[in-house]
């Protein structure tokens, strides 16, 4: 495909230089993967910004480049108000704008993106609809399954999977859509039937400057021209002021606050719960979810309002919930054959942490024992935090490692470690996280319940830049077979 006819879309003031009928073979971000006939985006980073490694990237077959400032190099170039925006228009021209032939269903908020979006797929299949997923723990493109190295790919990878999609037959695709993707643009110009926000709670502070920009950049795909139609989570306070008054169809979502779509004669279950769901004044089914903890009926009530807006029906809600088992590294119960159970979860938050807690704990017979960490190179408030957040709510904490990168895994560890002295609780510092699940595992008594908190779907450790395999699934079934 020639350049000229790639850039006819992009917003902005847009310039070219050179010659704009150049062919076009690929589109790269990396100038470590260019071949030759590539097209090379120099997008600026936080800490690395690209237009340097443009002669790289000439030097290694690029035949353009889409830059925000001119380059003394002898290639054509496209200069833009901003590459990151510009990469999105371009990577859904070359191949053939395959969102324009799918039902795109966004799904963000701070937790419950995952479990939603694969309830979301279960419920759509079971109205017929052959859909696909791109989320944080894998890309599904119906029973295939792919890796996923971000919540939300970067634009040359989504555009990728989507044309993938529709060339399997894919009529629809829910997708978990992050605030690092809104805020670097990573879907401008794409369209969503549908829109969901599910709450907000602090995370990510590490990248956004505080709660307001973190908040503001989930907003994004909530604006009424990208997004057809919200389902929004009316009992989250700031969720609920923000979205009440934009103008564009809505479906509200809730428990407590008066909503849609809502549920009552709830029961929580060792695991999972039952629930009466009602949409207003249209049909009203009874749930039998194989999910425990409130925070998945919350869950269950935004993938019906999504599923809803998108055309199923009462029958296809009920039959695509209760398909659902288990949700990979969420609240995920382990098959260990032991006397106490263990629970593996992807918590890493202040606000997820307490959620799973909280949720084990309304079933736990004997007691909760709490491992769990926080990533290096990360948001640092969050961890005295995590540290409170365990010592209140379960009866034995170890804290341990978590990626952590390129800090000192101690100097987490205390940081952890201030939040939880003063709430009195008993716990232990093991730095090496298979030793720490080792003594979980060998401390356990009948009847208690080890949550594994943090790791969830996640094969790796990352420490000093490399990623050693971790999976905490392996890892209990090695230490039991040792113990």
């Amino acid at each position: 495909m020639k350049l000229n006819a790639l850039i006819g879309k992009i917003p902005g003031k847009v310039q070219t230089l050179g010659n704009t009928e150049v062919e076009i073979a690929s589109l790269c971000i990396d100038s470590r993967k260019v071949e030759p006939g590539a097209l090379f985006f120099c997008t600026p980073g936080l800490q690395v910004d690209a237009h340097r490694f443009a002669p790289q990237a000439v030097e290694k077959g690029a035949v353009a480049l889409v830059v925000q400032r001119e380059l003394a190099l002898d290639v054509p170039q496209v200069l833009v108000e901003d590459v990151r925006t510009a990469l999105s228009y371009i990577a859904a021209e070359y191949f053939g704008n395959p969102a324009e032939k799918l039902m795109m269903l966004g799904i963000t908020g701070t937790k419950g993106k995952t479990t939603t979006s694969f309830l979301v797929k279960s419920i759509m299949e079971a109205a017929g609809v052959k859909t696909g997923l791109i989320g944080t723990v894998c890309s599904m493109i119906g029973e295939e399954t792919l890796p996923n190295r971000l919540t939300t790919p970067d634009p040359i990878e989504t555009q990728t999977l989507l044309k993938k999609m529709v060339d399997a037959g894919m009529q629809c695709v829910v997708m978990e859509v992050s605030a690092h993707a809104l805020d670097m643009h990573r879907l401008a110009g794409m369209k969503f039937k549908v829109g969901a926000f599910s709450n907000f709670s602090q995370d990510h502070l590490d990248y956004f400057r505080d709660m307001d920009a973190y908040f503001a950049a989930k907003m994004r795909l909530m604006d009424p021209a990208i997004c057809e139609t919200i389902v929004y989570n009316v009992d989250d306070e700031r969720v609920g002021a923000a979205i009440k008054g934009l103008d564009c169809p809505k479906l509200r979502i809730g428990i407590r606050e008066s909503s849609d779509v809502y549920a009552n004669d709830i029961e929580i279950g060792e695991r999972g719960c039952s629930f009466l769901m009602t949409w207003h004044k249209r049909f009203r089914t009874t749930i039998s979810l194989h999910l425990a903890g409130i925070f998945n009926v919350y869950n269950a009530l935004m993938a019906a309002g999504i599923c809803i807006c998108a055309g199923a029906g009462p029958e296809s809600i009920r039959q695509g919930l209760e398909n659902v088992s288990a949700v990979p590294g969420r609240i995920e119960l382990l098959d260990t054959g032991t006397p106490y159970r263990v629970i593996l979860d992807y918590a890493h938050s202040p606000d997820s942490l307490e959620n799973v807690l909280k949720a084990v704990r309304e079933t736990a017979r004997g007691r909760m024992i709490a491992l769990f960490g926080c990533g290096g190179d990360r948001d640092k408030a969050k961890r005295p935090m995590m540290g409170e957040i365990g010592g209140k709510l379960a009866d034995y904490c170890i804290l341990t490692s978590d990626n952590p990168r390129n800090e000192d895994p101690m100097d987490i560890l205390d940081a952890i470690e201030a939040g939880i002295k003063p709430t009195g609780c008993e716990y232990v510092v093991i730095e090496n996280r298979r030793e720490a699940i080792r003594y979980a595992l060998t401390h356990a008594q009948v009847g208690d319940v080890v949550v594994l908190a943090g790791k969830g779907h996640e094969t790796y450790q990352e420490i000093k830049g490399v990623k050693h395999p971790f999976d905490e699934k392996v890892v209990v079934r090695e230490l039991l077979e040792e113990i």
